[in-house]
């Protein structure tokens, strides 16, 4: 076996891991942004349910179509629908959690902390 057949081997394999999870965070974020209602959006200040549902929609469709190819590489639109959706679960989705418990997250079964 030649040691460059090994090499491509090896980085297709890690290449189609590193889409695989890159997918599950699409999904991940996508599915977050369908259950919260569009009013939470509204109340975080964080743009609309139906510009966050198309941004990770269009990343998951971004992610699929790399997974179903082989994951041969991110690329450019890759690396993009996974920004957005890092921004998604890091930005917007605790914003929303925030919005969604009225705000006060320092307040124990028995009165304030």
């Amino acid at each position: 076996m030649d040691g460059k057949f090994l090499i491509a081997i090896v980085t297709n394999a890690v290449y189609f891991i590193l889409g695989l999870v890159a997918l599950a965070l699409e999904i991940w974020a996508f599915a977050d942004c369908l259950r919260h209602r569009p009013s939470l959006f509204v109340a975080a200040s964080k743009r609309t349910k139906t510009f966050w549902l198309a941004l990770t929609g269009i990343a998951f469709a971004i992610g699929a179509l790399t997974v179903l190819t082989g994951g041969s590489g991110l690329g450019l639109f890759g690396i993009a629908a996974v920004t957005a959706s890092c921004v998604y679960l890091a930005d917007v989705r605790p914003a929303l959690r925030e919005a969604g418990s009225g705000g006060n997250r320092n307040v124990g079964p028995y009165g304030p902390w």
